[in-house]
């Protein structure tokens, strides 16, 4: 099945050389370009696509509202961001809009190719590096977390699983700290998706961050 992607973002050259690496892909599409947010809350409107690559800063309406206002409507597309990760402040507000994760503008075209089909499969896009990076920028941030929520409704092993996708670590590594099969961690954190009504492994981190089970030092 061909994914099919929406490209935002007022950068011709960006949009441009995006669209002319897929061209050369048999199994991804682009089928709508947008400059700015308007522009693309629109054509995901109008043509339901599989993905769309969100800048996060363009004139008018930004990213962030057009990631918040494509995952409130209902549809299926789903998001991922465009960041220049070293200076954007933005990061956070995107994934709490309902963004599936985020590209870093320098990335390989090929890895961008590679996070398109990982989040069209379902899956989110946030390397453990990158996780444990915004943890540390959640944390130095002077709001604080917002309480416990939900949390009752898991038990204590998957509230340690929680705590350990918060701080950044793959399936591995936390089947590897939990003396568990890989195949055991990932069951728990299909329950965590299920229980804590999330959409992918990104919010299971804001979760965790909201819930105080993370911290900048942890």
């Amino acid at each position: 099945m061909t994914i099919r992607v929406v490209l935002a973002d007022d950068q011709q050259l960006i949009r441009t050389a995006l669209r002319m690496v897929i061209a050369d892909i048999e199994d991804v599409e682009v089928v709508g370009e947008a400059a700015n947010g308007e522009e693309a809350v629109a054509l995901a409107g109008q043509l339901a696509p599989d993905v769309v690559v969100m800048d996060i800063r363009m004139p008018g309406m930004d990213g962030i509202e057009a990631t918040r206002r494509i995952t409130d409507g209902g549809g299926e597309s789903r998001i991922v961001v465009l960041t220049t990760f070293d200076d954007d402040d933005y990061v956070y507000g995107a994934l709490r809009a309902g963004a599936s994760g985020f590209l870093v503008k320098d990335m390989a075209l090929d890895d961008i190719l590679g996070a398109v089909r990982v989040v069209a499969a379902g899956d989110a896009l946030i390397a453990p590096s990158v996780t444990r990076r915004l943890i540390q920028d959640f944390t130095s941030r002077p709001e604080r977390p917002t309480g416990r929520r939900k949390l009752t409704v898991i038990t204590d092993r998957e509230r340690e699983v929680l705590t350990l996708v918060g701080t950044g670590l793959s399936n591995t590594e936390i089947a590897e700290q939990l003396f568990i099969s890989v195949a055991t961690a990932k069951t728990y954190i299909t329950r965590l998706l299920s229980k804590l009504d999330a959409r992918d492994r990104v919010q299971l981190v804001i979760i965790a961050y909201e819930a105080g089970l993370v911290s900048a030092n942890r």
